[in-house]
């Protein structure tokens, strides 16, 4: 009897099996949930955050290192990993919001976490969560941004981020987008990404519009923050007012 062939490895199909097994594991799926802060942590940090041991999770940190989902920093004895980059971020996110509802949170504790992540968060470096999303309607309502095939940062946009101190048509771009949608896994709609997200949201912490609580993504919004949201982008208070301090 004759065997047939195995078909050719041709092709992006051994890469691509590669990558879908790196995150068919939960521990490292949930270390690069964890890494979507857009902050570095220790090995320790992500071994506590995913209840595994050390050397669990650093035999789980170095195949993503290796696929090229995670960069590491060593700093004396501490060994520090984050997203390779924006685009790590943009598919992780993406697969997530792609998985389906998460599972119904058990105990006021998650339940909690779970609506504070739902209501404003960091999607690696940009908004996120029903405050992503409402900033991003505003900018397109207002005309700051457009969305056609995907987001584009308008004349009136780059004029807009100017007046915040943020020259967006003077930087580089390199092989990021100025703008780009990313499809929230909450709110299940697209909210802004790209270099004028990431500007966005930076400006929001620094000038103390939002503030991180505690350790993770979720943010909550200052009063400063949502007064200067309404008053530049009309954003309704009762989008995200159980935020507001």
């Amino acid at each position: 009897m004759e065997r047939s062939e195995a078909p050719a490895q041709a092709g992006p199909v051994p890469a691509l099996a590669r990558l879908a097994g790196l995150l068919a594991d939960e521990t490292r799926a949930r270390f690069c949930l964890a890494l979507l802060d857009g902050r570095a942590w220790t090995a320790g940090e992500l071994a506590r955050a995913a209840g595994v041991a050390a050397s669990t999770a650093s035999g789980h940190l170095d195949k993503l290192v290796a696929g090229g989902l995670l960069a590491e920093e060593r700093q004396g004895r501490h060994r520090y990993v984050r997203l390779a980059g924006p685009q790590s971020a943009q598919l992780i996110e993406d697969l997530a919001a792609h998985a389906g509802p998460a599972p119904v949170p058990r105990g006021l504790r998650e339940m909690s976490a779970s609506a504070a992540m739902a209501r404003a968060r960091t999607c690696y470096d940009h908004l996120a969560g029903r405050l992503g999303v409402a900033v991003t309607d505003a900018l397109l309502e207002r005309g700051l941004l457009q969305h056609s095939t995907g987001f584009a940062v308008t004349e009136r946009g780059i004029d807009w981020f100017r007046g915040l101190g943020v020259d967006l048509a003077v930087r580089p771009r390199g092989r990021r987008p100025m703008a780009r949608s990313c499809l929230d896994w909450t709110e299940r709609r697209p909210h802004l990404a790209g270099l004028a997200g990431a500007e966005l949201c930076t400006y929001a912490l620094t000038e103390g519009w939002c503030e991180r609580i505690g350790s993770g993504r979720a943010l909550r919004v200052t009063a400063r923050g949502g007064e200067a949201l309404h008053g530049l982008l009309g954003v309704a208070h009762r989008e995200f007012e159980r935020n507001i301090d």
